[in-house]
């Protein structure tokens, strides 16, 4: 039996549940996971086991609102896989989260780990809801009631939960102090991306915006340019997008245009980023208005010729419709998927490097690693060590994917999935599979 037979086999997007897109995020995953397994002659059985999740789970969530109506909510959450150890994911509220996305994410997340060699597996959650309708309290009951449903799931040895779509520190804040409630001690490490105040790590924040930089400068070493001969492209400007645009400034390079919801700003002389995030600070976290610049397109913005092209704002931005067009030398992916899987052949035949989503914004989750570490510690680290350690793991797993693109003669995001599966599946078959 082949291995394009047992992905064909695989039940992994047979769920009851919305057809996925070819060209979404989740598919293309699916689709760079069959090449790998093609590339590492992976058998068939492990490829079944490798594909499907550990444990899925679906809550139903009763919250009382404020004028006293009962409302229920659909809670999900996926453990992929949980060899490498604790499974690691976010966990998302959003009017559309369903079944077959929290799946394909958390498979995301196994991946990602082994990439950055973080000892957790994959996992993801999600609730379907619009935190926008919900008040505080109302929001505060449904977290709080969705954490009480998957007592025995999650747990700083089993699954540990961080932020996603519209969470963050208060909602993590929230299920830490449930799951403390119950098992009657203070459990600051069942999850992470927390207030500093109650066991957060300093440098969280600016993690995955300076992961991307770390790996970009590694690639830029790699092709012989200095990071201050080099022109930028960032697009989106959120905390990923500002980050990076400033990191790469404070290293001499040129950012000539970036761009928010609002649109593109374009100045070939060079952006005064520091000057952007202060207006945008000032300006309801918006670049509206801003006159340092020419407007562009957002569709512009990425087409520009540049020599790196950091894609931080959506998925699928870059796809078969305008790769062609695309004249970066170096493109790092500070969002998920913002390049499809139909793109990629695109790219490499123009000899652009592409730094995948799995390394390139895998910052995040190394420092919420970190985070993790010190709370069981009791221990925790200044802000420096945080970066310097950061900047470490993140260097030494760029140099890994580097090597095996060079070893099978593939592009870095096809040696990810390669080093990624390749490590799990390692990992797998010395634990052996419990009967």
């Amino acid at each position: 039996m082949s291995t394009k037979k047992a992905v064909q086999s695989s039940n992994y997007y047979k769920e009851p549940g919305p057809k996925l897109d070819k060209e979404s995020p989740f598919a293309s995953m699916m689709e760079r996971f069959q090449f790998a397994a093609d590339i590492l002659d992976l058998d068939p059985g492990m490829f079944q086991y490798l594909a499907s999740p550990v444990k899925q789970v679906i809550v139903s969530i009763p919250v009382v609102m404020d004028d006293g109506r009962i409302e229920v909510f659909e809670g999900y959450r996926v453990i992929h896989d949980n060899v490498l150890g604790p499974s690691k994911g976010g966990i998302r509220f959003t009017p559309d989260v369903n079944l077959e996305e929290v799946k394909a994410l958390a498979a995301w997340m196994t991946w990602k780990c082994a990439v950055v060699n973080v000892p957790f597996g994959g996992a993801k959650g999600g609730v379907r809801c619009n935190p926008k309708e919900l008040s505080m309290a109302e929001l505060e009951r449904l977290t709080r009631r969705y954490t009480a449903n998957l007592l025995e799931i999650f747990g700083p040895d089993r699954d540990i939960p961080a932020p996603d779509m519209n969470t963050n520190e208060q909602v993590m804040a929230w299920i830490m102090d449930t799951y403390s409630m119950n098992s009657q001690k203070t459990e600051t490490a069942v999850v992470t991306g927390k207030p500093i105040i109650l066991g957060g790590s300093h440098g969280r924040k600016e993690a995955t915006g300076r992961g991307v930089v770390t790996v970009t400068l590694a690639a830029l070493n790699k092709m012989g340019l200095m990071p201050n001969k080099t022109t930028v492209v960032v697009q989106g400007f959120g905390n990923v997008g500002s980050v990076s645009a400033d990191l790469m400034y404070e290293q001499g390079a040129k950012v000539i245009a970036v761009s928010d919801v609002s649109g593109g700003y374009l100045n070939q002389d060079g952006l005064d980023i520091p000057a952007m995030i202060l207006y945008m600070q000032a300006n309801n976290n918006s670049l509206e208005g801003y006159t340092g610049a020419e407007k562009i397109s957002n569709e512009d913005l990425l087409e520009l010729e540049c020599d790196v092209l950091i894609p931080a704002a959506k998925e699928d931005q870059i796809s078969k419709h305008n790769a062609h067009k695309i004249r970066a030398k170096i493109i790092a992916e500070g969002a998920n998927g913002p390049v499809t899987a139909n793109a990629d052949s695109i790219l490499e035949k123009k000899g652009i490097m592409v730094i995948p989503d799995i390394l390139a914004n895998a910052g995040g989750v190394t420092v919420s690693y970190f985070e993790w570490v010190q709370d069981r510690q009791g221990y925790f680290w200044t802000e420096e060590r945080v970066n310097r350690r950061l900047n470490r793991m993140m260097r030494s797993a760029f140099d890994n994917l580097y090597n095996v693109s060079e070893e099978f003669k593939i592009t870095l995001r096809q040696a990810a999935y390669v080093y990624a599966i390749r490590k799990v599946a390692a990992t797998l078959k010395m634990r052996g599979i419990y009967a």
